[in-house]
């Protein structure tokens, strides 16, 4: 009898290899479980970033109605007056203005127009840069770090007003590199979960004097001729900042919906993994419980 007892005490190969399957469903249980609590979170997150951004956008849609006047009015100036951007030469100097943002998780809206600014600096690696928000400064300075000239940053926590557009207007104008003509390369808004890249026309002085209709307006000097540029370029910028604040506002939106809707589908797949998992251990501890008490009996 004694020597039965012994023999029940020693750990034989079955009751280590019980154990050890037991000890690795209980750690997975547990990495299960921590795993599903850290989505879970993921997903409160994700749904109060949305309700937060369909607040800024039903702000940034309204504001965007009162802004537009500015640059489709600037931009019918250099249409009437057919101001274009003289033929290309060794003297033709052009300038991009990339508009995008300090923040992200809203989708490829500032890698779009950092793909078509890209695309032509990799056909023209002459053309300077000015990136507005340090997402574009992120991306384009990989490759193109020299061609940068400037970078505005701290642009999208707060929305856009007329003083930072004119702020940036004046740096421009003020700067070392001549330009002869370039582009505002920003995102225009179309509906909420649509938006297109275009761009605005930016001239210098010289293109605007050599234009042909010019004199259909009266009094025009170069003095009025620039201080008409100055206004007009603060106002497209005025006008890009409004369309593209818009615009990242609607997709991060429906980013974040679409985030939230993965985070629920991987809640239902490891929720089922976890009654799945913990249901085979309790039928393997039952068995063990069974198949002692039967070794027993």
């Amino acid at each position: 009898m004694m020597q039965r007892a012994a023999t029940s005490i020693l750990p034989t190969a079955g009751n280590m290899l019980a154990s050890a399957q037991q000890q690795r469903g209980m750690a997975t249980l547990k990495t299960i479980s921590m795993r599903l609590k850290s989505v879970k979170n993921i997903q409160k997150i994700t749904q109060s970033m949305k309700m937060v951004s369909a607040a800024k956008y039903a702000r940034a849609e309204r504001e965007l109605k009162q802004a537009r006047p500015y640059g489709e009015g600037s931009k019918q100036f250099y249409e009437k007056a057919e101001v274009v951007a003289p033929e290309k030469t060794e003297e033709t100097k052009k300038l991009y203005i990339a508009m995008s943002s300090d923040r992200g998780l809203c989708g490829a809206i500032h890698s779009g127009i950092c793909r078509h600014i890209r695309a032509d600096l990799a056909a023209d690696s002459s053309i300077k840069v000015i990136c507005v928000g340090d997402k574009s400064r992120a991306i384009l300075q990989r490759l193109y770090a020299k061609n940068i000239l400037m970078v505005a940053s701290e642009v999208g926590r707060l929305a856009p007003q007329f003083l930072d557009a004119s702020k940036l207007a004046n740096e421009v104008m003020n700067l070392e590199y001549e330009f002869t003509d370039g582009k505002i390369m920003y995102n225009r808004f179309k509906s909420v979960v649509s938006y297109s890249i275009s761009d605005l026309p930016v001239f210098s002085l010289k293109s605007v004097e050599s234009a042909p209709k010019l004199a259909v307006y009266d009094s025009l000097d170069s003095d009025v001729i620039q201080n008409y540029l100055e206004f007009s370029l603060a106002s497209m910028l005025f006008f890009a900042m409004k369309e593209g604040a818009c615009a990242e506002q609607s997709s991060r939106m429906t980013a974040m919906d679409n985030a939230s809707k993965n985070a629920g589908e991987m809640i239902d797949k490891l929720t089922l993994t976890f009654n799945r998992t913990r249901q085979a251990v309790i039928t393997r501890e039952l068995i063990e419980i069974i198949s002692g008490a039967a070794a027993l009996s």
